[in-house]
């Protein structure tokens, strides 16, 4: 389904059971390790929230009525480099030394510490009605914009607009 999802086609669905949204990253990302597709968690991890989107959850209540409970942005995070070659300038061994550790913990920081993704819930039902909790990502509203028809396309910049205050034009360019 991961491999699918990043070359067959514009979009991809498929049900799972996670209660949440990193439960469902981790459920996949171990899933592609059992299999063997994967050697590497962190990879595995990588091509997973390279394409998921957004998760639209669906629950039941008691009474057996199923509805969106909320809908789930994912926004791959980029890996930065933020080393700096400022060791290069040093006179003394001891300056050299000490920008080089400063590079060395940065490195093991972002090792040890990867975030490969955040996750933000775009819509929730809260008290018997749905209600925008934060904004689509300019990229994911680029995608969208140039994947729908004039119509569709029109309606959604000005729900943007409305909503969020800013305005793409038809090629899903930002414009303000």
């Amino acid at each position: 389904m991961i491999q699918a999802a990043q070359v067959a086609s514009k979009f991809t669905l498929f049900t799972h059971h996670a209660k949440t949204f990193p439960d469902l990253v981790t459920a996949l990302r171990n899933s592609m390790l059992r299999t063997g597709v994967f050697k590497n968690e962190v990879i595995a991890e990588e091509q997973i929230v390279s394409v998921l989107n957004f998760d639209i959850h669906l629950v039941k209540d008691f009474r057996g009525v199923r509805y969106i409970e909320r809908v789930t942005e994912c926004i791959p995070l980029k890996n930065t480099n933020e080393y700096n070659f400022e060791q290069r300038n040093e006179k003394s061994l001891e300056g050299k030394f000490e920008k080089f550790a400063d590079n060395a913990t940065r490195y093991f920081e972002k090792e040890t510490n990867k975030e490969l993704y955040k996750h933000v819930n775009i819509m929730e039902y809260q008290d018997g009605k749905y209600v925008i909790t934060n904004k689509i990502s300019d990229h994911n509203i680029s995608e969208m914009i140039i994947n729908m028809d004039d119509a569709d396309s029109l309606a959604f910049r000005k729900f943007i607009k409305r909503n969020w205050g800013m305005e793409f034009n038809e090629r899903g360019d930002k414009i303000s």
